[in-house]
């Protein structure tokens, strides 16, 4: 079994279910008392939204890659970012460490594509939604075509992010807001709606709406098992 690294704490309360999802789908997977792999470095979020907010992208890559570095020092065979956002900086982290990446996005859509999904919704930080690092690699490398909300509701979508789920918070009219704003997007022609964000799944689940949702996290870790056990 190959060990899986994992670089979290953006939130911490998102990479406690990637602890779980990998531990679970290797216990699946091989039954008895057997639990994953896993070397885990988690980071301190504050300064990093901090930086995020402030656009010093840059800050970030370099409390990043370092702890990635960590990571791999201390035998995990790949890594993965524990956070959709932060994949921005992807590229720098790639950069600083010679193992690879399981790229968050690109797991997502090898999902879309083996169910025949062109058009996805996505929801995420604002950093997501609107720059290019995320859905311009869905659009360019996979052909998806990727529909956002609109500006107010992005910036809702965002705000309960930061304020409420890194937090740990569970709000019940923030729920219903993103179950609206998840109808919209199908409403626009979505087939399915991307949870680009690793908290979000903890707000809104399957069974909350008839739009077919793809949880990244969930998607993540089973894209770390598959790894760790090939």
């Amino acid at each position: 079994m190959k060990t899986v690294g994992l670089l979290g704490g953006m939130s911490w309360e998102s990479t406690v279910g990637y602890y779980r999802a990998i531990n679970e789908g290797v216990k699946a997977q091989l039954g008895g008392l057997h639990s994953a792999k896993i070397v885990m470095y988690s980071v301190d979020f504050a300064p990093i939204e901090k930086l995020q907010h402030q656009g010093d992208w840059d800050g970030t890559a370099a409390i990043l890659s370092e702890a990635a570095c960590n990571v791999q020092a201390a035998g995990a065979d790949v890594l993965l970012i524990c956070t959709n956002t932060m994949h921005k900086v992807a590229p720098q982290i790639e950069a600083a460490i010679d193992i690879p990446i399981l790229h968050i996005a690109d797991a997502t859509a090898e999902v879309l594509l083996d169910q025949g999904i062109k058009t996805v919704g996505l929801l995420g930080t604002g950093f997501t939604m609107e720059q290019d690092f995320y859905k311009g690699r869905l659009s360019e490398k996979y052909g998806l075509n990727v529909l956002v909300p609109d500006q107010p509701d992005r910036a809702t979508v965002h705000r309960v992010i930061y304020d409420e789920l890194c937090l740990g918070k569970i709000e019940s009219d923030s729920k219903t807001e993103y179950l609206r704003i998840i109808q919209q997007l199908a409403d626009d022609g979505a087939e399915a709606v991307i949870l680009g964000c690793t908290e979000i799944g903890m707000l809104v689940q399957q069974d909350d709406t008839a739009v077919r949702l793809l949880d990244t996290t969930a998607i993540h870790a089973q894209k770390a098992v598959e790894f760790a056990l090939k």
